[in-house]
């Protein structure tokens, strides 16, 4: 296992504190949208015992270089340890099912809670306090759509490769790779890293019309979407 930021981390060495383990891919727009609370709850708790592992599981061909989760978890400013599972070793002992997903394992070694998905950042965090024998007031959303009452719209499914159409969602993203420019209903857009790009946001779940041009030097790998606030919600 190559770790990107640290030495080599073991499970059997954390016992004795909690450790939460979220499953990513630097190319997904779900766990660029997740990753903002996972820094965060290292941020806030690391001093009280917790640790905090993304473990890097990649969906996309574009995600399987090293470099470029090296490159991303610098971007992104990740302080808290990545570990590379290029293999999925680590998805297939564990059984997971998707990215985002994260665990929460207790001090003791055993799973505490588990969630799939974007959503229930309250709940993680509040598992993480109760665990740690801390209490303080939990993050507020990120986002108007992460709060927990907030209705929202089922969004268009991704779509592979350089797609262009109609779509319903509150943001529209492309997993992109080199470099170049392409043009997003006709507004250039630059592309200098591989990763999730996002190329449209709306208030609101919107029905939109997506038209995406590629220039020389950059590949389109998927065409995904988030979904957004019910209009009435807004």
């Amino acid at each position: 296992m190559t770790w990107v930021n640290v030495a080599l981390l073991r499970m059997d060495q954390q016992r004795g504190r909690p450790v939460l383990v979220e499953f990513w891919d630097c190319c997904r727009p779900n766990s660029m949208r997740t990753l903002p609370y996972v820094k965060a709850w290292h941020e806030r708790y690391a001093a009280d015992g917790l640790r905090v592992i993304s473990v890097h599981s990649p969906g996309f061909d574009a995600s399987r270089d090293e470099d470029v989760v090296r490159a991303a978890t610098e971007r992104l400013g990740i302080e808290h340890p990545v570990c590379l599972d290029h293999e999925l070793l680590v998805w297939t002992a564990y059984g997971n099912a998707g990215w985002p997903a994260r665990y929460l394992w207790d001090a003791d070694g055993l799973l505490h809670e588990f969630h799939y998905g974007e959503g229930a950042y309250v709940e993680t965090e509040l598992a993480i306090q109760r665990l740690l024998g801390v209490a303080r007031e939990p993050l507020g959303p990120v986002r108007p759509e992460d709060a927990p009452a907030a209705e929202i719209v089922a969004q268009t499914p991704d779509q592979p490769g350089p797609w262009s159409g109609d779509y319903e969602a509150g943001a529209v993203w492309a997993v992109l790779s080199g470099r170049g420019a392409v043009s997003v209903n006709d507004a250039p857009l630059a592309i200098d890293y591989t990763g999730a790009h996002l190329l449209i946001e709306h208030a609101v779940s919107t029905s939109g019309r997506l038209e995406l041009d590629l220039g020389e030097g950059v590949t389109c790998h998927a065409v995904c979407f988030s979904p957004g606030l019910a209009p009435a919600a807004a």
